[in-house]
């Protein structure tokens, strides 16, 4: 009896505000019914945007996904800063060394621009040292900065280099703040409520894989003397996969707007096993169907297949059956490859409706190449 084989590809999500990457990752896996899922690259819950989630065979890719370049945009808000340099952490004064404070927030507004330019252009262009955030899902010792820093352990992470293609100030905006909401609108004047000057300043931000945008916005305001922190980001672009709003320019960037799938979030109580009653924001793709077959086969419809995700991942180069074979016995192939890329039978080639997504090869030699990681036949 043949066994229908297990789907695999690649999809776009562009996540909600409010729920987590696990939360998509935990929707896709709902929809499809498949327990192998995962995702190249995770965004906080403030945070919307590109989500690569892969299923089945093609979650092999992500760790090659994962290290790809990123597009963001952004709002930074300076004069005042955070706990966790987002929205969602504790909103404070900040509290400059005497004679640091190098933006005055109530200057014209094209010189205080001009400041931040200047900042930015002489501190936060191409390779920078950064801190991440203690907030982070970096691990310590196996476990996740995040929870030793809630549990009120003293976390401190080491500097690590990170690229910065650009950082360019989009907009910014001047006006009044009170400290109660963290992403409250500007008031044109102070006022009982709105206290706290601040210069909100729109940004986008493309940067090599382990930055963090958050630490860019601290960063940022500790340079000029008044603090800063993240009120809005949003990811544009990983790598080759770019959402239909993302302008970063990137060449190789492919949108595909019939292939991003948009998600919403939904309210939902259950009681855990302590018998506490729980409630939390869950991820929902936006499909055109309930439940049911339909809308299993609507998501896959709209998956990259596992060669098109190849191609999004890493160089890919086609060969012959005979060559596959050797390949899945673990033995080298004739080929010259300078980097890791994916080795692919083309569907004309094998008969196939679908081409056959052989292996991860490798230079072994000059001459030679030999697999990685091996993808069984479908």
């Amino acid at each position: 009896m043949t066994t229908k084989p297990e789907p695999c590809g690649l999809l776009l999500v562009d996540k909600p505000q409010g729920v987590t990457s696990f939360d998509m990752v935990a929707a896709v896996r709902g929809t499809l019914h498949i327990k192998k899922v995962g995702h190249a690259g995770t965004l906080d819950p403030m945070a919307t945007g590109l989500l690569v989630i892969a299923f089945g065979r093609a979650t092999r890719l992500l760790s090659a996904i994962v290290e790809h370049d990123k597009t963001y945009e952004a709002t930074i808000r300076l004069g005042l800063s955070s706990t966790t340099d987002d929205a969602e952490g504790e909103i404070r004064r900040y509290d400059a060394a005497e004679g640091v404070r190098s933006l005055n927030l109530a200057t014209d507004l094209q010189q205080a621009r001009q400041q931040v330019e200047d900042a930015i252009g002489r501190d936060f262009l191409g390779t920078i040292e950064q801190v991440p955030n203690t907030f982070s899902a970096i691990k310590i010792n196996g476990k996740r900065a995040y929870d030793l820093a809630r549990e009120g352990n003293d976390v401190e992470l080491t500097a690590r280099k990170v690229v910065i293609g650009e950082f360019t100030v989009r907009d910014v905006r001047q006006g009044y703040v009170g400290m109660a909401d963290a992403t409250c609108p500007l008031s044109e004047s102070a006022d009982a409520d709105h206290a706290e000057p601040v210069l909100d300043v729109d940004v986008r931000v493309s940067c090599s894989s382990g930055t963090y945008i958050r630490a860019l916005a601290r960063d940022l305001g500790a340079k000029l003397g008044v603090g800063g922190y993240l009120t809005r980001l949003r990811r544009t672009r990983v790598g080759r996969y770019a959402l239909p709003d993302d302008a970063s320019g990137c060449v190789d960037a492919k949108v595909d707007r019939e292939r991003v799938i948009t998600a919403h979030t939904e309210r939902k109580t259950f009681t855990n096993r302590e018998g506490e009653t729980i409630t939390r924001n869950r991820a929902v793709l936006d499909t055109p169907y309930g439940q049911g077959a339909e809308r299993t086969a609507w998501v896959l419809h709209h998956a990259l297949s596992m060669l098109e995700a190849a191609q999004g991942a890493m160089p890919t180069v086609a060969i012959s059956g005979e060559e596959a074979v050797e390949l899945r016995f673990g033995r080298r192939i004739e080929r010259v490859v300078s980097q890791d890329t994916v080795a692919y039978v083309p569907a004309d080639a094998n008969e196939r409706s679908e081409a056959d997504v052989v292996a991860i090869i490798g230079r072994a030699n000059a001459h030679q190449a030999k697999p990685i990681t091996v993808f069984p036949v479908q």
